[in-house]
């Protein structure tokens, strides 16, 4: 049986104040999920991840955007326009840029659609297994992927917040989007989340945490006690979205999908 259940988490750790924002919702077009993680000098991230939240929320629930790849990507690059209009031309010290990953769901819950720019990050848990469907836009994640350090040294570098791509950089973005719906199954798990959350687990500590959970609610309370238990120093704000499809525990056989973010082409009018 497919039914949808939400919960939410955001807080500002160590920090003096919270530049994530995140929204969740519906519209006759489906359900959907948005998180953004701000940067900005004088306070302006938490406004960049707020209007870049907001500008998707409003598009993803309006009816008359059709459940579609192309979309979806046209959300994010409206989002990025509405930040490069308030950036500051005066002062360069002042620009604002934001993270930003968004999980959308059809209403029938038989199909899923995802993007991102920057790193934070949608995993998804099915059966046990995660999954983790993007991949950081950051310096550490392409030295990674060419094989110039390994999975361990990467979560200690020196480099390893350091964005390639974001909501209000200078230069054109291209979100990575799923090139075409994926099968959503009963018992599918999605974790939105950004860095100052995900870097608190290991995919051992996700899967453990789930399965401690009778519902999304307690499964992110027990996500926030592991993240606080470390007393990190500088802990960044931490923020996620949960998002079950079903019962976690009663998970059907999954299919072979394409499950890994493509990025689509040139940004066409929403239709």
């Amino acid at each position: 049986m497919k039914y949808l259940r939400t919960a939410t988490c955001s807080e500002r750790g160590a920090r003096k104040s919270n530049e994530d924002a995140l929204a969740w919702g519906h519209g006759r077009n489906g359900y959907y999920a948005v998180l953004a993680d701000g940067a900005g000098g004088h306070q302006r991230g938490a406004e960049a991840a707020a209007l870049a939240v907001d500008c998707i929320n409003r598009l993803l629930g309006d009816d008359a955007v059709a459940f579609s790849a192309t979309n979806l990507s046209q959300t994010v690059h409206l989002a990025n326009s509405a930040l490069l209009h308030r950036q500051d031309a005066r002062n360069p010290d002042a620009r604002m840029h934001c993270t930003v990953v968004a999980l959308w769901v059809e209403p029938a819950l038989e199909l899923g659609l995802w993007t991102h720019v920057g790193d934070s990050r949608l995993y998804r848990l099915r059966q046990g297994q995660v999954d983790v469907v993007t991949a950081d836009d950051s310096v550490v994640q392409r030295m990674l992927q060419a094989g110039l350090i390994t999975e361990e040294q990467s979560r200690n570098h020196p480099q390893k917040n350091q964005l390639v791509a974001a909501l209000g950089m200078e230069g054109s973005i291209e979100p990575h989007t799923v090139a075409r719906p994926v099968e959503v199954l009963a018992g599918d798990v999605f974790l939105l989340c950004t860095d100052g959350w995900w870097e608190a687990f290991d995919t051992a500590a996700l899967q453990q945490s789930l399965a401690r959970a009778i519902d999304p609610d307690q499964w992110l309370a027990d996500m926030r006690q592991h993240v606080l238990a470390r007393r990190k120093p500088r802990q960044d704000n931490f923020s996620a979205i949960a998002v079950w499809i079903g019962d976690p525990a009663k998970t059907a056989c999954p299919d072979d999908d394409d499950t890994m973010p493509k990025a689509n082409g040139a940004a066409r009018p929403l239709t």
